[in-house]
């Protein structure tokens, strides 16, 4: 296979007639999907997603691509394309946006709507074309066809992009599910027409390619969560994605079917099911849904919170209730907690300790462990072979997912005839160029990662985070001293001072003589404030390495009077 090599250069200048795919997130990662298709000067944005932050990225809200590459070509754009309504696939739009917000944002009624109300949070107004499946429309020297595909939301879409360098399909996220809630299926006559006219590049959804056979339909649910309802005996507090159209459906229904209600929790999850609700994605039973200001007026036995926070999100819903700090709603012995959502890679440690302060609680926790309480949006193997031998690419690039589902995506690719050397194993910032119709790694751009911290977007760098994991994993040591650099004396100290260490600081007062030392020996080599700083951060630094096997962070201040 075509693995992009560690070394690749800046590609050179893109030819005339030649198409450019650069993927700025996606590949490599679950979330932060975007790639930039350029060919004749004019870009199209396909996606424009988030990644959530692990453990190890403490105090970062959102993960953003990284729009470097565009960020002085936003003219250039001709429209953003979104596949479907996932935070992972529109959620740095309004980041983008931000940038230039009249770059046209191209989807289906759902994503748009979407879309929409998270831009209004943003006090961004965008101009917006809404297509559905089976639309043509013309992008500058780009015309995409609109395919139907079925995902874990409803309306999303693939995307049949010509070019007279060659043709692109992207499916982004999808599965072949044959007995989908909405009745819309993934539109294989479609995949296999496109196929019979030619795809010379085929960009296929990996997450779920390490799994054999076929992802389990949507309906298999229904009848799972009517039995948890229906032995239940106190309240229910149901946790998903807050796009989970699907899911929440077959949440109202289980509830009609146990007479229970049901109330939104948690902002997104109440403005996208009123979204879907309004558009008709989401059909609510009469008597079913009540406002969370009403839901104690009926007795615990009857009521179900409909909740986001099931990936363990520190200030999400479900977080908050186990942390017993939810100000209208509380857990406890007789009660039944479901996790509905599947467990996003680097989320493990934070869903499990949260399972565990659930049950701590006394309520009985149901995951996808324990019970078929939900099933994937995501081709499984048995499906991803299906599509290949239907559209018969002549070239594979493997999308969305970590390089181990990358990998094993191209490797179905290849167990239906694709080339080895025809598929582009790819990582974010990795160049492919088709020309006439071939595809080859050209080679790579800058793509690191963009932190959101608060209302800062970029600020925080890598160098930072590592200070931020110092501080939470080894502690903090100040160091403060006051010289006279013309007497060559010290004033006053050093003083040390330890934050989040187990030792007291008087522990501290050991190491002050070899402090005091090289204090004073930089006082009498003449170095200058900073050269003294570093003389006391080496002789503490030695020392609590040494002794208490500690690399903590360490502060040091010299004022020369």
């Amino acid at each position: 296979m075509n693995y992009a090599r560690p070394d690749l250069q800046t590609p050179a200048p893109l030819k005339k007639n030649a198409l450019r795919i650069v993927p700025l997130g996606g590949l490599g990662e679950v979330g932060r999907n975007m790639t930039v298709f350029e060919i004749n000067g004019r870009l199209l944005v396909v996606d424009c997603g988030v990644l959530f932050p692990e453990e190890v990225q403490p105090g970062v809200d959102l993960i953003l691509p990284d729009f470097e590459y565009i960020e002085d070509r936003l003219d250039d754009i001709e429209a953003i394309i979104l596949t479907h309504g996932h935070e992972d696939h529109i959620g740095a739009v309004p980041y983008l946006l931000r940038l230039k917000n009249d770059i046209p944002v191209v989807g289906s009624q759902l994503t748009l709507a979407f879309i929409e109300a998270k831009l209004q949070e943003h006090r961004i107004t965008p101009y917006t074309l809404q297509v559905a499946e089976g639309d043509v429309e013309e992008f500058g020297p780009f015309e995409v066809e609109f395919v139907a595909v079925n995902h874990s939301i409803p309306d999303a879409l693939a995307a049949m992009i010509r070019t007279v360098a060659g043709n692109v399909l992207i499916t982004g996220d999808f599965k072949m599910d044959q007995l989908p809630l909405d009745r819309r299926i993934t539109d294989l006559r479609a995949f296999a027409r496109l196929g019979e006219e030619g795809v010379d590049l085929f960009m296929t959804d990996s997450t779920n390619a390490e799994v054999p056979g076929f992802t389990t339909s949507e309906v298999e649910i229904g009848p799972v969560l009517k039995q948890v309802f229906a032995g239940a005996t106190g309240q229910i507090v149901v946790a998903s994605f807050a796009s989970h159209v699907h899911r929440v459906q077959q949440v109202l229904d289980a509830a009609a079917a146990n007479n229970r209600v049901v109330t939104f929790v948690g902002r997104s999850m109440v403005r996208n099911m009123g979204i879907a609700s309004d558009l008709g994605y989401l059909d609510v039973p009469d008597g079913v849904l009540v406002d969370l200001k009403k839901i104690t007026d009926y007795p615990e036995s009857k009521r179900v919170y409909m909740s986001t926070g099931s990936q363990g999100e520190p200030m999400a819903v479900l977080s908050r209730i186990a942390n017993e700090n939810h100000p209208k709603i509380s857990v406890g012995p007789g009660d039944t907690v479901v996790f509905a959502s599947s467990l996003i890679p680097g989320n493990e440690n934070s869903v499990f300790r949260l399972i565990n302060g659930l049950m701590r609680l006394g309520s009985k926790v149901v995951h996808q462990g324990s019970a078929r309480v939900h099933v994937s949006g995501h081709a499984s193997a048995g499906e991803l072979l299906y599509c290949y031998n239907i559209v018969q690419p002549t070239a594979v690039m493997p999308i969305h997912g970590e390089i181990r589902h990358l990998v094993a995506n191209g490797a179905l690719a290849v167990k239906t005839g694709v080339p080895a050397e025809n598929i582009m194993l790819a990582e974010d910032g990795v160049v492919v160029d088709l020309v006439d119709g071939e595809a080859s790694i050209v080679g790579a751009v800058p793509c690191g990662y963009v932190y959101v911290d608060g209302s800062s977007v970029g600020d925080l760098t890598e160098a930072e985070l590592k200070d931020r994991r110092i501080l939470s994993e080894e502690g903090f040591v100040a160091i403060f001293a006051v010289v006279d650099p013309s007497k060559k004396e010290i004033v006053s100290g050093p003083h040390i001072q330890a934050r989040a260490m187990a030792e007291d600081d008087e522990v501290f007062e050991k190491v002050l003589p070899e402090v005091t030392q090289a204090l004073q020996d930089a006082l009498d080599d003449g170095d200058d404030s900073y050269q003294m700083q570093q003389a006391m951060r080496r002789a503490i630094g030695r020392w609590v390495s040494r002794r208490l096997r500690r690399r903590p962070m360490i502060v040091p201040t010299v004022i020369e009077v």
